[in-house]
């Protein structure tokens, strides 16, 4: 864990939260802190809601009721300007990175910065040249389209969007899903060295117990629409079926063993 900031000092709050989708209870009064400089895995079955509680906290879905607090403002009940400063302090890395096809690399990590800044041409194209060297992209990737990349290098471009506004939170939505082996070590080996050299707090929703394994602090399961929160080493002891399936099944046993 970083030692930026108070570990106990918390980012994410979330108290009694409630989702639904077409009229089926996902989350049923889920509880979770994340705190300051931690990496926060999310894993669970397919349906459990991962991505929707990472939707649920940087605002683009509404809960049905609960609470959800982030650097202490309530999330839902934020007017215009509140939200604006929450969302220039952490960046968002969709599946598939979510590139604009018809930009560059370079126009894309430019985004956040055309929307929230009014930064000169000259200078967001200097910022967005930085964002893309410390995410280990070569430079002639800033001309190049997303089509043009490979599935590793367009993570990496959708990570340095996400940095391009030096955020304090960083979430990152199934970041290595789609990668072949060596590549996904690479990507966790980036995520843990830009935590720990920028001081970020991670939410990241992943399947992959490798992982897991590599970046995270705790993990926030997610069964039975509820929650429970451990490390690799406290989970694996936890009765709950799927749990256990997940990891002491065979490949859970080879990460922890690797």
């Amino acid at each position: 864990m970083s030692e930026a900031g108070n570990k106990d000092d918390v980012v994410i709050r979330i108290r009694g939260l409630v989702n639904e989708l077409g009229g089926n209870l996902i989350h049923d009064h889920l509880d979770l802190d994340v705190k300051r400089g931690e990496v926060m895995g999310v894993v669970g079955g397919s349906g459990t809601g991962k991505s929707v509680l990472l939707r649920s906290i940087v605002g683009l879905n509404h809960p049905k009721s609960g609470s959800i607090k982030v650097f202490g403002e309530e999330v839902g009940h934020s007017d215009a300007e509140e939200i604006r400063g929450l969302q220039l302090r952490w960046g968002v890395l969709f599946q598939e990175g979510a590139l604009f096809s018809s930009q560059t690399v370079a126009q894309n990590v430019q985004v956040p910065l055309r929307r929230w800044t009014h930064m000169s041409q000259s200078l967001m194209n200097e910022v967005a040249a930085m964002k893309l060297a410390i995410v280990g992209l070569p430079e002639d990737a800033a001309k190049k389209f997303p089509s043009e990349l490979s599935g590793g290098m367009r993570k990496r471009a959708g990570l340095a969007r996400a940095l391009a506004l030096d955020p304090e939170l960083l979430f990152l939505d199934e970041p290595t899903a789609g990668l072949d082996p060596i590549s996904a070590a690479r990507f966790d080996e980036l995520v843990k060295d830009l935590q720990q050299s920028l001081g970020l707090t991670v939410f990241m929703v992943t399947h992959d117990i490798d992982t897991l394994r590599a970046t995270t602090d705790r993990i926030a399961v997610l069964v039975d629409k509820k929650i429970k929160v451990g490390t690799i080493k406290t989970l694996i002891h936890d009765p709950h079926p799927w749990i256990q399936e997940y990891f002491s099944g065979v490949r859970g046993r080879a990460a922890l063993e690797a």
